[in-house]
């Protein structure tokens, strides 16, 4: 009786951090963060999302944004930013934005960046 307990302890002493390691690695992995660039070619306010193709490309993403993304306007080379709302953002706009990829073509937005010409 007592080999019997002293086996089923030390099997427990050493399959138990085996299962901690195990349950760490399958934590959520975090959300990748992303970057698009290019111009506005449809916005939907209602669905609040932009329609962004890239810049001599004719791929375009789709970029999600909500009452947290911050949205903001600034000149090329300048480091001064102004802040503006979303319905200053119109298509054919170009924009920088960045946040996290909800879906490989969907980017959850924390930040929106117009960006504005010196003419």
């Amino acid at each position: 009786m007592l080999k019997k307990q002293l086996t089923l302890l030390s099997a427990l002493v050493l399959i138990f951090p085996l299962a901690m390691v195990m349950a760490r690695q399958q934590a959520p992995a975090t959300p990748k963060q992303g970057r698009w660039e290019g111009t506005v070619s449809r916005s939907d306010a209602e669905k609040s999302t932009l329609t962004v193709r890239k810049a001599g490309s004719s791929d375009e993403r789709t970029v999600q944004y909500d009452s947290s993304t911050k949205w903001v306007s600034q000149y090329h080379g300048e480091t001064k930013t102004n802040n503006i709302s979303p319905s200053d953002v119109k298509d054919g706009d170009r924009v920088i934005c960045t946040g996290t990829w909800d879906k490989p073509a969907v980017l959850h937005a924390n930040l929106i960046s117009k960006r504005l010409s010196m003419n």
